[in-house]
């Protein structure tokens, strides 16, 4: 008989049952080191010093372009005066200071509040319209079994993502305009022509179809990269209880996109404020301010045109606060959802 088969006597075996970590077959946990909670902060520092030095670039740059820039909101509280100085900071030192005057005249502002008010319309049309068209898209292109096919149908969708906002509105000018296809086509008919891009009524519908032609195909990379992530497993166990192809997408692909929808919205109510600078500008004299003024035309006009760049300072202020707040309440709301949104909770 070996040793290893050789019986342990009363009080050993006695021994090691109150003990189990005296024997070395004791199936209890080992610590061969510290784990990573335990870790100092000098320690987890060396282990990914490279990945950090990594990141310092990218970090100078945030910094440099996007946390030094705050600074300048003193000009807020000022009556800001570019021309005291060749240096813009010697000019904000110098500029007479007025506290919460420019706030004051923001809340008795009429056009501000038309700003603010047109701004808010086009973000829900667009969160309406706008949102759940790269959603569709990816499914629809999800569900083509012929990758070619797959492959030139996303080319194609994501190719205006490339053009500028000035050959943008130029596409729709050529279509929709006085004397766009589509009037030449009512007048051939013996209809009256019509000028979509420079009616006020249809602003707004105007731009978030722009919108939609433009950026859906961006979109859709975004959701067609978490379908790309869900098991094809779930979908044989679905299919195996019965479920068609719908209950298939209710049931497996929309909670795998769940996730991604609830941080993409949280991101849109942050940006909802900013509904396009650079695609109103190119239109705002086509169908006037009264319809297409927004917060950052707004914040143009009055900042860099009339050259009140304290009363601009301060609008702009207001509608970065507020982009925080919603922000912070839209991730509140994804925390209570059960998502993860922007940070964990």
């Amino acid at each position: 008989m070996s040793h290893s088969t050789v019986p342990r006597s009363r009080a050993e075996a006695d021994t090691t049952k109150k003990n189990p970590m005296a024997s070395g077959d004791a199936a209890g946990p080992r610590k061969d080191g510290p784990t990573t909670g335990n870790l100092s902060l000098r320690l987890r520092f060396r282990r990914d010093r490279v990945l950090l030095l990594m990141t310092l670039p990218a970090l100078l740059l945030v910094l440099l372009f996007n946390y030094v820039p705050i600074l300048g909101n003193v000009v807020a509280f000022q009556e800001y005066d570019p021309y005291v100085s060749d240096n813009g900071i010697v000019s904000m030192l110098h500029s007479p200071w007025v506290g919460l005057e420019n706030f004051q005249r923001i809340l008795e502002d009429s056009a501000f509040w038309n700003s603010v008010r047109n701004t808010l319309v086009l973000f829900v049309l667009q969160l309406v319209l706008y949102f759940p068209v790269p959603i569709l898209l990816a499914l629809l292109i999800n569900s083509v079994v012929r990758p070619r096919v797959r492959a030139v149908a996303q080319a194609i969708l994501y190719l205006p993502h490339f053009f500028s906002w000035v050959l943008v509105v130029a596409v729709f000018q050529q279509l929709l305009g006085g004397a766009g296809l589509l009037s030449q086509l009512l007048r051939d008919h013996g209809y009256d022509g019509l000028s979509l891009m420079t009616d006020p009524d249809t602003f707004k519908f105007l731009v978030t179809a722009q919108s939609v032609w433009k950026d859906a195909g961006w979109g859709i990379i975004v959701f067609l990269a978490a379908l790309a992530s869900v098991s094809p497993d779930l979908y044989e166990a679905a299919a195996m209880d019965g479920a068609n192809r719908w209950r298939r997408m209710w049931h497996v692909t929309l909670p795998a996109l769940r996730p991604v929808i609830a941080l993409l919205l949280v991101l849109r109510v942050g940006d909802a404020l900013t509904v396009g600078f650079e695609q109103i500008l190119l239109q705002r004299d086509a169908v006037g301010p009264g319809a297409a003024e927004v917060l950052d035309t707004f914040v143009w006009w009055n900042g860099v045109r009339n050259q009140d760049f304290g009363y601009a300072a301060a609008a702009g202020l207001v509608k970065g606060v507020i982009s925080l707040g919603l922000v912070l309440i839209a991730n509140k709301v994804a925390h209570l959802m059960g998502e993860q949104g922007v940070y964990k909770k």
